[in-house]
């Protein structure tokens, strides 16, 4: 089986249902940032310290349902015979908020906006928020033009505050302080 297909040489490909879209349409954008979030999230996994190793399992976890998020995302909205892999009872975003409540609970109370960054697991990790805050304001477009699974957009929004949650369980795990913005007003109360 040969991997490259030449649509893509002038600018185009293929979508699940055969639509055939440029490679800029916000739909490819979309899944081509879930995409990129997935392979960022990888990067994560392979840097996790001794200490963050135990958000290995849970990591690989999102990178599943992140290729879920981008398969919805590649179907056609005129295609009737694929049916969407993320449905809500899939338990995704009450698992997520469950790992954000406890990795909250494990960190010391802020007021202010922090300074993204600490350990190398936890800056890894609001690399991947940032992202994932991307890949949310690209399906946000998306859903403007087109029709979206909305249980991705629901999972991605969600994704963003586990990233936050975990990097700064990342910094208490590895033993190092977030940095609070020095001209931040308390923000959190």
């Amino acid at each position: 089986m040969k991997i490259y297909t030449r649509t893509g040489d002038k600018g185009q490909t293929r979508i699940i249902g055969n639509d055939v879209l440029y490679k800029s349409a916000p739909r490819i954008n979309s899944y081509g940032t879930i995409d990129e979030l997935n392979s960022l999230v990888g990067v994560v996994i392979a840097n996790l310290s001794d200490k963050t190793s135990i958000l290995k399992d849970e990591l690989e976890e999102i990178q599943q349902l992140l290729f879920d998020c981008g398969t919805d995302l590649a179907i056609s909205p005129t295609d009737k015979k694929h049916e969407f892999i993320f449905k809500a009872d899939n338990g995704s975003v009450d698992w997520l908020e469950k790992k954000i409540d406890e990795y909250t609970e494990k960190t010391p109370k802020i007021q202010k906006f922090i300074l993204p960054g600490g350990s190398k697991t936890a800056a890894n990790l609001h690399m991947a928020r940032t992202v994932t805050r991307r890949a949310e304001r690209e399906i946000v477009g998306l859903m403007q033009e087109e029709p979206i699974n909305d249980f991705v957009l629901k999972f991605v929004n969600r994704l963003s505050d586990y990233f936050f949650a975990a990097a700064r369980y990342s910094n208490v795990l590895d033993g190092v302080e977030d940095i609070q913005y020095r001209n931040s007003r308390p923000v959190f109360r």
